[in-house]
């Protein structure tokens, strides 16, 4: 498909829609479809070019544009617009070029604001930094000039239509099946967990997949500051989101609030979908006063290093001594999961850690499977999780669960 054609015959499309604008979907697209076949009585185009032609004009003017088919193309899990000239996407996840971009800067600003608007977000040069989120649920994050030196910028994350379950992530070589039998026990038994990782190492699909074990009966809330997070296993069920400032740089909202409102909710549990600054300590606290099974994710190297990274923001957002923080980490968080982005491009989980207590004035980490490679075979990294030999030593809610069972070959 020329993308000369598609310009050409959308500027004349355009221009009947400026004298009729109140066409509904069905109506805009016959008119397209009588525009594509007048202009194929002199250009004859095969016919499956024909409805190609006939979903991208609709979907310029309706939809995403040019990238609405890259939204509908299941492999493409993400996409990066690096101006309106360069467009980059991740496909089975390996990075590629698009050999077509947006027909002007013009058009790309059109596009991230009609995405902006349609979640009450605002973007524009006092305010050039959002996240927003499509209807599909697929994350947005966007960046104009002056702070974007190519242009706008738009980066959007899609994710599966059905959120993937544990069993998918086993399948797919993610976890083996003893270490996600471990982790829904400890997840229906309400210890706290907190999930740590790179970016684009699977922390939130591996968030949802271990909510699948959160019994139906609870209340969970959820707080996140682009609502991605698919739970479909729990009815008593609240969403928020936070909230950027208007235009007249009031009315924000942010996650440190809306932790605070949720105690106010009665939620059995709570998941914060990623921790990045002071609201660590509002969740912190929150573990620490009877909200037991909450669930988050935050960026790290390992999970020894989430440790660090929560004390730094946990600082950050109280006046409070080091020792005292350190004592709030270890009394709160129960487990630690640690994901990786490997270099054959597969995301596995690469640690399972429980925090034991405090030793020494620092929070004491006890691992409990380790990712061990064992080589390479034809471009994919061969190894798994493997047992460290330590038990579990904080099983008291286990047994409150009435779980005391064997877990893993050890009794707890």
């Amino acid at each position: 498909m020329n993308e000369e054609t598609v310009q050409l015959l959308k500027e004349r499309i355009r221009g009947q829609l400026e004298l009729d604008s109140a066409l509904t979907d069905a109506e805009l697209k016959a008119r397209i479809e009588t525009a594509v076949f007048r202009w194929c009585a002199d250009h004859p185009l095969p016919a499956g070019e024909k409805v190609q032609l006939v979903r991208r004009l609709f979907h310029a003017f309706r939809g995403l544009d040019l990238i609405q088919p890259l939204m509908d193309d299941p492999a493409v899990t993400e996409i990066m617009i690096n101006g309106h000239e360069e467009l980059f996407v991740e496909r089975d996840g390996r990075l590629e070029r698009l050999p077509f971009a947006f027909e002007s800067r013009e058009r790309l600003e059109d596009l991230i604001q009609s995405v902006v608007a349609g979640v009450n977000r605002v973007v524009n040069e006092s305010t050039p930094i959002v996240d927003a989120r499509l209807k599909d649920g697929s994350r947005v994050h966007v960046v104009l000039p002056p702070v974007a030196l190519k242009g706008p910028t738009m980066t959007i994350r899609k994710f599966p239509e059905k959120p993937l379950l544990m069993k998918d992530l086993v399948a797919f070589g993610a976890i083996p099946d003893e270490a996600a039998a471990l982790l829904e026990k400890l997840v229906k038994a309400k210890y706290n967990i907190f999930i740590s990782g790179g970016t684009g190492s699977g922390k939130t699909t591996f968030l949802n997949a271990l909510s699948q074990f959160i019994p139906e009966d609870e209340r969970l809330v959820t707080i996140e500051d682009a609502a991605e997070l698919r739970i479909v296993s729990v009815p008593n069920l609240v969403s928020l989101e936070t909230r950027n400032a208007n235009t007249e740089g009031k009315g924000t909202i942010s996650m440190r609030e809306l932790i605070r409102a949720s105690l106010r909710m009665r939620p059995n549990r709570i998941i914060v979908g990623e921790v990045r600054g002071g609201e660590a300590i509002d969740m912190l606290q929150a573990m620490n006063t009877g909200h037991d099974g909450s669930l988050s994710t935050g960026h790290a190297n390992s999970a020894r290093d989430m440790i660090a990274r929560l004390e730094t923001m946990a600082l950050g957002g109280a006046d409070l001594p080091v020792a005292v923080i350190r004592q709030q980490i270890a009394s709160a968080i129960d487990v630690i999961v640690h994901l990786a982005r490997l270099r054959d491009r597969s995301r596995r989980v690469t640690e399972i850690c429980e925090v034991t207590g405090m030793a020494g004035g620092e929070v004491a980490v006890s691992p409990l499977f380790r990712f061990e490679e064992e080589g390479e075979r034809n471009g994919r990294v061969i190894g798994g999780l493997k047992r460290c030999g330590n038990g579990l030593s904080r099983t008291w809610k286990l047994q409150m669960a009435g779980m005391s069972e064997m877990i893993g070959g050890e009794r707890t």
